[in-house]
């Protein structure tokens, strides 16, 4: 087979580059080293339930071309995010806002929440945060610290407070309104049939190759069936570090766990993100996937979530973007640049968090690049 572009990965940024590609009169394949397509944000059907198999993903943007754009292939429900958080026997409204602070305070007006926040971060005079804790506690005081930040985050980084640097928390969203919306973008929702639908519809009529580790295919020079692909340029969504074969260090990651369980009840927690707060609760958050889409289903399906080091092997979601992993991404970032034919792109090939509209956006502006 001769193909203009080889595509490694069968993600987001993967299908959107491809079927731009297909557009514009080129030849291209995919191979991805899963036996689905559609990256992380692979939903199945479990049940008339749509599964977020590897997390919760809802779609939000406040940029009208990927709203366009992403709406080509599905249509979306009008689901708003508004997640609470548990910590011990206490529930709170998530983002930061006035349904917050009333609970925690009891106060009632924006001036009332402010002036409390004000006292408790000025009691404690912190005039240049050298961590994370001191970030946090200088911008929202300790008792927002203690029971929605620091357990919370302490489970995701896998490390205390202390010893993360301030950056990771340049603000914190406060609001001072009753709004329990989690986003501020003008478009939100999941899509109705789920998310794999879409990345079929952008692959259709593209020959698609599951179960194919990239490496092994540049090894053997061929695919497993013994098909093999002769291509002009590369786009690689994988791990840039694992590309270059880890010739500076491996670059650090953050992971995540699941536990899915199905539960002989209609409704188990009463909304879509649950987050556990409390340090001593194992788990991050719990997903109950049918309320991201409302069934009566008498079952339902929940995911715990547990955060996790990253090695070798395991599954990396979250680049963990200190001083040191960006001076070395910047190293193997040089490396790529000197690569004519070969691209890379997505959160592991550049090595950045990208919620899905940007992914959309980053992958549309590249193939514009390139066409």
């Amino acid at each position: 087979m001769k193909v203009d572009y080889l595509v490694v990965g069968a993600g987001l940024f993967g299908a959107v580059f491809a079927r731009e590609a297909k557009k514009n009169g080129l030849r291209v394949a995919v191979i991805d080293k899963r036996d689905h397509i559609a990256g992380n944000i692979y939903t199945k059907s479990v049940h008339g339930i749509n599964v977020h198999v590897y997390g919760a993903h809802i779609f939000h943007t406040s940029n009208e071309q990927v709203w366009k754009y992403i709406n080509q292939f599905t249509k979306f429900n009008n689901y708003i995010n508004s997640p609470v958080a548990i910590y011990k026997d206490e529930l709170y409204n998530l983002p930061f806002n006035m349904n917050t602070f009333n609970k925690m305070w009891g106060v009632v007006t924006p001036e009332q929440a402010k002036e409390k926040i004000r006292s408790q971060v000025e009691s404690l005079h912190i005039e240049d945060p050298k961590n994370l804790e001191e970030q946090a506690l200088s911008l929202v005081g300790p008792d927002v610290y203690e029971k929605l930040i620091k357990g919370y985050t302490q489970k995701q980084w896998g490390r205390p407070c202390n010893e993360l640097p301030a950056f990771i928390i340049r603000r914190l969203p406060l609001r001072f309104t009753y709004n329990n919306n989690y986003f501020n973008d003008t478009y939100q929702g999941i899509p109705i049939g789920g998310y794999t639908q879409i990345v079929e519809k952008m692959l259709d009529g593209i020959p698609v190759y599951l179960g194919v580790d990239f490496f092994d295919f540049k090894k053997e020079g061929k695919l497993p069936d013994g098909t093999e692909i002769e291509y002009k340029k590369l786009l690689f969504t994988g791990q840039i570090d694992q590309f270059f074969e880890y010739e500076f260090g491996p670059l650090q990651y953050r992971s995540v766990r699941f536990e899915t369980e199905e539960l002989e009840m209609e409704n188990y927690q009463g909304n879509a993100v649950v987050n556990y707060t409390d340090a001593d609760v194992p788990y991050t958050r719990i997903i109950e996937h049918k309320h991201f889409d409302w069934d009566s289903e008498p079952t339902t399906i929940i995911s715990r979530e547990y955060s996790a080091e990253w090695e070798p092997g395991v599954e990396p979601y979250y680049p963990v973007n200190d001083d040191k992993n960006s001076d070395l991404y910047s190293k193997y970032a040089a490396k790529a640049r000197e690569l004519p034919n070969v691209l890379f792109g997505g959160r592991l090939g550049q090595y950045k968090y990208y919620d899905m509209d940007k992914v959309i956006a980053e992958a549309l502006e590249l193939a514009e690049k390139e066409f």
